[in-house]
């Protein structure tokens, strides 16, 4: 499992996002508040930014802990963006350690990140990745089932068009989903895409939390990184996409159908955070 955010809204320092809330992303590395599956994710961490006038985002991404690398704090108290895609790791078992597994993910304009596990990865998936041409099966970015699930997503864009409105990006992450879900029934499948514009994102077993703050700014997230009231939860099953101006949720299959779409659930309702594992010491910022 993994904790991920984006972010869309008025260009920050990206340790305004990143690093300074109360419970930011980067105190999730090691004191998640609501994380069910794993205790700490220090099996690496990247960030994904887009710069003014640029579509194509850079990228920051190592494979040890974000709290043993001071150079991505200070990269962080110097880049501004406008939007934002980063995640902290938690390796699933048989998928590769080393830094091209860790997220954020990239092609073109795109970013993209997953809080999950395909269950029973690599055979369980067999049949959707049979789909993927054979070039771009040979392509993966990495030996684990998140590149698997954005080697399947980006096949899915680029069926598209040259260039996929929000209503491929929406597409493409809710039909990959329900092909994964449907080979692997009880895969997590937490999704997270954006192309510096938009953000698409699925809640497919596990939570996902969004502050959407009107025409300002909006921040989709595994869990929130602060206490504000605002925070809402996206119905399991179900598919967010949205920018400042608006959110949109849409339920992926029937069984999700009946759910509220909006509820309104405080973050102080959270469980007790999970005990750190012994071997890890918890970093000061």
């Amino acid at each position: 499992m993994c904790r991920h955010l984006a972010y869309l809204g008025p260009p920050v320092a990206l340790r305004e996002v990143l690093l300074a809330p109360a419970h930011s992303l980067y105190r999730q590395s090691w004191a998640p508040r609501r994380q069910r599956y794993g205790t700490v994710n220090a099996d690496g961490f990247g960030a994904g930014w887009y710069a003014p006038d640029d579509p194509v985002p850079a990228r920051y991404r190592r494979s040890g802990p974000v709290w043993g690398d001071p150079s991505f704090q200070d990269l962080c108290r110097v880049v501004r963006s406008h939007a934002v895609l980063a995640a902290v790791r938690d390796i699933t078992e048989g998928c590769v350690a080393d830094e091209s597994a860790a997220a954020p993910y990239a092609a073109g304009s795109w970013l993209f990140s997953h809080n999950g596990a395909l269950d029973g990865w690599p055979a369980s998936v067999a049949g959707p990745a049979a789909t993927l041409p054979a070039t771009e099966l040979l392509a993966l970015e990495a030996r684990c089932d998140s590149a698997l699930a954005w080697a399947l997503i980006q096949h899915r864009l680029r069926s598209s068009g040259s260039d996929p409105g929000d209503d491929a990006l929406a597409g493409a992450l809710a039909g990959v989903t329900r092909d994964l879900a449907a080979a692997a029934p009880t895969s997590r499948l937490n999704f997270l895409l954006t192309d510096g514009r938009t953000i698409a994102a699925t809640a497919w077993g596990d939570e996902l939390w969004y502050l959407h703050l009107g025409d300002h700014s909006l921040v989709v997230a595994s869990e929130p990184y602060d206490d504000d009231p605002r925070w809402a939860t996206v119905p399991d099953r179900h598919l967010l996409t949205g920018d400042p101006s608006a959110v949109h949720l849409t339920p992926l299959d029937e069984r999700a159908g009946d759910r509220p779409v909006h509820p309104s659930v405080h973050p102080q309702d959270a469980r007790t955070q999970h005990a750190r594992r012994s071997q890890r010491q918890e970093p000061a910022l």
